[in-house]
């Protein structure tokens, strides 16, 4: 469509004038229980489009597909509790309600409202948990491989697995390049663009006195998240009217297995393929992303 094929030549234009990033400080919201999330704007013209981030990750680390977007969309990030630059409340357990409540914060904070929502894992899941809570809240949504299963597909074992990988990821690094230098030599992150692997190490970690870093992420925060698999979204996915595309990659995990029970449990879905990605796809091709997204921004 139109839209797709003139966003390359309007995004070197907006670059040419506009070449200091929107990213300044994150806004911080009031979420539920006593969580105070971080909303970043990272820039562009045109209709308001939030991103949620997958667990243990972070809003900026959309900041290579909203840069493809800058044209075409106004782009907005947010941290969610226990990520980023999010604050949780003294009693946070990390049900996945928490993380649709933050969406549903994130929105009554923005004016215009967004037009759309994309999400990946965590963050597609958590859109449409915000959708079943207050239907009608984005005119359409995109989702990669959201982390919405069937509840007799979750194994207990890979529940398990992931939460103790989880537990065991190091924290602490002796800089932000070191950090960058470790996580490129090996999968998963190493299939990241370098551009998105860049952006969780400037914005998914912080500063310690002594010059070092930490995740802000902690592992163990992320582990509890995992071990909360959400059991009731896909029942009440047939309560999402909003338009959604679903995008699912080439690998065999569960929630590229899962994608096309999403897709088809919901009442107005399209489920889109995209060859030679895996469950990270947002983080390997940001320009392919952004151009699927922007497709959707403006279909219908």
């Amino acid at each position: 469509m139109a839209a797709n094929r003139n966003l390359r030549a309007d995004v070197c234009s907006y670059r040419s004038d506009h070449s200091a990033s929107a990213m300044s400080g994150p806004m911080l919201i009031d979420s539920t229980k006593g969580a105070r999330v971080a909303l970043h704007d990272l820039g562009g013209n045109g209709p308001t489009v939030l991103f949620c981030h997958a667990n243990g990750f972070c809003g900026p680390m959309w900041q290579p597909v909203a840069r493809e977007l800058a044209s075409v969309a106004h782009c907005w990030a947010l941290d969610f509790r226990g990520h980023g630059d999010s604050v949780s409340g003294p009693d946070e357990d990390y049900h996945w309600n928490g993380m649709a409540d933050d969406v549903l914060a994130a929105v009554d904070a923005l004016d215009p409202t967004p037009r759309l929502a994309a999400g990946h894992s965590l963050g597609g899941a958590s859109i449409l948990k915000a959708e079943q809570a207050r239907p009608g809240t984005f005119d359409r949504a995109w989702v990669f491989e959201p982390v919405t299963i069937p509840g007799r597909t979750v194994p207990r074992d890979g529940v398990n697995m992931l939460a103790a990988i989880a537990r065991m990821r190091r924290a602490e690094f002796e800089s932000r390049q070191a950090a960058y230098d470790r996580y490129a030599s090996k999968p998963p992150l190493g299939l990241f663009a370098p551009e998105a692997l860049r952006a969780y190490v400037d914005h998914g970690l912080r500063d310690l006195p002594d010059g070092t870093v930490e995740l802000k992420c902690a592992p163990d925060t992320e582990a509890t998240i995992f071990e909360n698999p959400d059991l009731e979204g896909f029942p009440r996915l047939v309560e999402v009217a909003t338009a959604v595309t679903v995008a699912v990659g080439t690998d065999t995990d569960p929630p590229a297995m899962a994608a096309p029970l999403v897709a088809e449990r919901l009442p107005n879905a399209t489920l889109v393929q995209y060859d030679n990605l895996t469950h990270f796809g947002p983080l390997q091709d940001p320009p392919r992303i952004a151009a699927a997204i922007a497709d959707a921004l403006f279909d219908g």
